[in-house]
């Protein structure tokens, strides 16, 4: 569930909802625990999963929902609409599950040029197609020119869970490995890259891509893995933190491990920016025992540029420890706000 704009009212002693665009900080993580979810509360929502999972006919199916805003449309490696469908794509895989159907809602604003929606339509389609899912349903609106800024895309999507397992931090353990399978920062920084006409000696794409491929690999042979989290708005670090969180262990990350190609680390420390908090749209960690990190790896690097980069501790608290080659060792917060606002 996404942040807005700061909304503010002539009456003075009204709360007002006061976030930045985007979803991985602090503070949209305390209005969805605090006001959004109370109104909601069931056992499935209670699974704190990337979808809902439950059981019909024997079998078990996933379903989950996203929502679009990313600006530009279009940038380096991808779109809104491949945005949209690999977003429920790869929120199926974290559970488990093989992307089947998908809705879609289109907010389109008055004076889109034609052929953006023809190449957004085509991309999505493409994007579906590319790992066996449907687009089944949807429905299409118009809102007056500028209120809508080109697109804004919901998708929901249904999925078959093929996992024993379920995938949730309560499965974690200590002595646990921690997997992440590939370099991170890069959609965050493409998208605003793109936003800003920055321009490099080799283009840098964002990693946009369908990640139920890569777990499908883990599954079919026979990983044990017990938790699975993609690393989108808050990038590392907010998927870290909410492991910690939820399990009450600790987790120590090298932070030499971790993979940032060079443009992405020139551009985030020219800005100020730490590339563990910056999205991602097709990167993944993976929790397994520490006896299988050897075997799950090698099959990850099959497809990207994986690497292990911590471990679980079990360390009481609920924290997430940052060690150094050098020996400083530092605590991992969440910033309070989205440090890049509107790049999904």
């Amino acid at each position: 569930m996404n942040g807005s704009r700061s909304f503010h009212s002539p009456t003075a002693n009204r709360e007002v909802i006061q976030l930045a665009h985007g979803g991985g900080g602090r503070m949209m993580q305390d209005l969805i625990r605090n006001v959004i979810e109370p109104a909601f509360r069931n056992p499935l929502l209670d699974q704190q999963h990337d979808g809902a999972v439950f059981a019909v006919d024997g079998g078990k199916l996933a379903f989950t929902a996203d929502s679009f805003v990313v600006s530009p449309l279009f940038f380096p490696g991808g779109d809104i609409g491949s945005l949209a469908v690999n977003g429920v794509v790869n929120d199926l895989a974290m559970c488990g599950a093989e992307p089947w159907l998908i809705s879609t809602a289109l907010i389109l604003e008055e004076g889109l040029p034609l052929a953006d929606l023809k190449a957004v339509i085509g991309s999505m389609a493409a994007t579906a197609a590319a790992v066996g899912a449907q687009i089944v349903t949807g429905d299409t609106k118009v809102v007056e020119r500028g209120k809508g800024d080109g697109i804004f895309i919901s998708a929901s999507g249904i999925g078959k869970v093929l996992s024993s397992s379920s995938l949730l931090p309560a499965d974690v353990r200590a002595g646990d490995a921690v997997l992440v399978s590939g370099d991170l920062g890069r959609h965050g920084i493409a998208v605003m890259a793109a936003r800003m006409n920055f321009s490099f000696d080799v283009p840098l794409l964002s990693d946009c891509a369908p990640l139920w491929p890569d777990v499908r690999a883990l599954l079919d042979a026979g990983i044990t893995v017990h938790c699975l989290r993609d690393l989108t708005r808050g990038g590392l670090a907010a998927a870290m933190v909410e492991i910690a969180e939820t399990t009450d262990l600790s987790i120590e990350i090298e932070t030499a491990a971790v993979p940032v190609s060079g443009p992405v680390r020139a551009v985030c420390e020219l800005l100020g920016l730490d590339p563990i908090n910056v999205a991602n749209e097709g990167r993944f960690i993976a929790i397994v025992p520490h006896d299988q990190s050897d075997r799950a790896l090698s099959l990850m690097r099959q497809r990207g540029e994986a690497a292990l980069i911590g471990h679980i501790s079990d360390a009481p608290g609920g924290t997430v420890i940052l060690k150094s080659p050098y020996g400083p060792r530092r605590r991992l917060h969440l910033p309070s706000g989205e440090q890049l606002p509107r790049i999904c």
